[in-house]
């Protein structure tokens, strides 16, 4: 497989990343807006990827890879469903409580 300081570094890394992705979790969920879940949305995903694709080196399971790609794929589709939806939508739909609040004054 490799060497010890090899496995010690995919593994920090994969913890790294981890932490990241739920940072980015917390992003999805706290809002403020609908522009920030997107790209928090796309945060998450290519986090997604990069574990996947760390795991698969890891462990040598090249079969692995095939789901780093199809969430790729599902990442990239999430985000622009996300992208139509803004495009579609009436700005005031997703400007956030306290930029409605200013722009009332």
């Amino acid at each position: 497989m490799g060497s010890p300081i090899f496995i010690h570094s995919m593994d920090a890394l994969i913890t790294l990343l981890t932490i990241s992705m739920f940072l980015g979790v917390w992003r999805l969920y706290q809002g403020p807006n609908i522009p920030n879940r997107t790209v928090a949305f796309d945060l998450i995903a290519v986090h997604a990827v990069g574990i996947f694709a760390l795991f698969a080196i890891r462990t040598d399971a090249r079969a692995l890879l095939d789901g780093a790609v199809i969430t790729t794929v599902l990442g990239f589709l999430g985000t622009l469903m996300f992208a139509l939806f803004l495009e579609q939508s009436d700005q005031q739909d997703w400007i956030d409580d306290q930029e409605r609040a200013h722009e009332d004054r």
